[in-house]
């Protein structure tokens, strides 16, 4: 019996803390300034950190600063194909002129530019997580006592509150809009579903250790309109809406969160296709239309990448968010992958696996920029319109814009991409292209 009462007094006094000192100042959208001060004691140890790395280290050498589109293993020729292949047409044509290809092929296979941006952002340091280095934390012993105690403090602190957290936040979001749900249509539903959204997202936000700074609120989405941002994690959407309400797009999913999908949809206008319907387009795009239609629903939430890509990097969106008309709310997100890796590689870890990575981080730290709404133009398609959608964002946040879709991930290249790269450089060889 007195174990029971001491268990219970302990919980208690945790669950005291947890409602006083988080809980409550989430909902309220205030700050205790905890998490300041534990941002600023994370950034000393890990300044401590480097400067320990760099005496330990038995030969020093300089790191310099290195683009997130090469890693140093080869060294590439940016120059575009049409002037290599116009360079080689100073005779007529020569079995070696097909060297430039080879070249090429061996360049993609060693370091494409695809697969990379599906594996977690190199850093510069060492962090402190066993993610970086294993093998650092062995080089002097100040710099293993702060490693264990790191790794104490994040196992056996952190992961137990933001667990709790993360329970608390989950029921909440559950439990409130499907009371929400059961009111009529009107003004006090809609209020109080934003309500239950914000607060719940806050409690979430405060689970990860997320500090995250919202620049240009001026440009935030407005009802009736469409926002599309870079995709990098399922925490985005948690990330976005601890700012504003939104209307989630996507698949019916089952477990847990097809609970929370069945609870949200009762207060909250979201969208949600079934499998079947998410392969017929125009139905999409008929449902996508007839919400950004009503100017009372809350903007539209979409990643049109279509998966979540790590972070360094923003590639093709898909054209069909960009079909329906309306106006376009760009967002740009950007991780700082020093505290915290919040790339969720979904062909290398499950759900679970990669939560518990995220929750035994030191922080989720990033940075949003509300971009100014674009329209489509009258001359412009919806692939240019998403292109340059696309180009605004990568250059706000600082990430290197591709061309390629995101798909590749798990399908092979498309047949056509190749015959369209094969038609090209038969045109370059017959000198009826853009060589010419």
């Amino acid at each position: 019996m007195e174990v029971l009462w001491a268990v219970g007094q302990v919980g208690a006094v945790w669950m005291a803390v947890v409602l006083g000192l988080i809980m409550l100042p989430s909902a309220l959208g205030i700050s205790l300034g905890i998490s300041e001060a534990y941002m600023w004691v994370l950034v000393k140890t890990l300044e401590w950190a480097t400067i320990r790395l760099q005496k330990g280290a038995k030969k020093p050498e300089p790191q310099l600063p290195r683009t997130p589109t090469a890693n140093g293993i080869i060294e590439r020729d940016e120059t575009p194909m049409e002037k290599e292949i116009a360079l080689l047409h100073r005779a007529d044509f020569e079995f070696s002129h097909i060297f430039y290809f080879c070249r090429k092929g061996f360049e993609a296979i060693v370091e494409d530019e695809v697969t990379q941006r599906f594996s977690s952002e190199e850093l510069l340091s060492w962090n402190l997580l066993t993610r970086t280095n294993v093998n650092f934390h062995y080089i002097s012993l100040r710099l293993t006592v702060v490693w264990v105690i790191g790794v104490v403090v994040r196992y056996c602190f952190l992961l137990p509150l933001r667990f709790t957290l993360a329970a608390i936040g989950i029921t909440s979001m559950i439990v409130g809009t499907t009371v929400v749900g059961q009111l009529p249509n009107g003004s006090v539903k809609n209020y109080l579903s934003e309500v239950v959204h914000l607060t719940c997202s806050r409690i979430l936000v405060r689970a990860l250790s997320g500090t995250i700074h919202y620049h240009n609120k001026e440009n935030r989405p407005q009802k009736g309109g469409i926002c599309v941002a870079n995709h990098t994690s399922p925490i985005d959407a948690i990330i976005l809406t601890n700012d504003g309400c939104y209307a989630m797009v996507g698949q019916v999913h089952g477990g847990l969160m097809g609970i929370i999908q069945r609870a949200t949809v009762k207060a909250c206008p979201h969208v949600w296709f079934e499998r079947s319907e998410m392969k017929d387009r125009h139905l999409v795009t008929k449902r996508l239309r007839e919400h950004v239609a009503d100017k009372s629903k809350l903007p539209i939430l979409i990643f049109p990448e279509g998966t979540c890509i790590n972070n360094t990097s923003v590639m093709m969106f898909k054209k069909g968010s960009f079909e329906i008309g309306g106006t376009i709310y760009p967002v740009a997100i950007k991780y700082d992958p020093q505290f915290g890796d919040a790339f969720w590689n979904s062909s290398k870890y499950n759900i679970v696996s990669y939560l518990l990575r995220i929750m035994t981080s030191w922080a989720i730290v990033c940075n949003v920029w509300y971009l100014p709404p674009m329209v489509r133009k009258e001359d412009e398609d919806a692939v240019q319109f998403a292109n340059r959608v696309r180009s605004a964002i990568a250059c706000q946040g600082g990430l290197t814009e591709l061309p390629w879709d995101g798909g590749l991930k798990r399908a092979k290249v498309k047949d056509t991409f190749k015959e369209e790269q094969q038609k090209n450089y038969s045109k370059m060889l017959v000198r009826n292209g853009s060589v010419g």
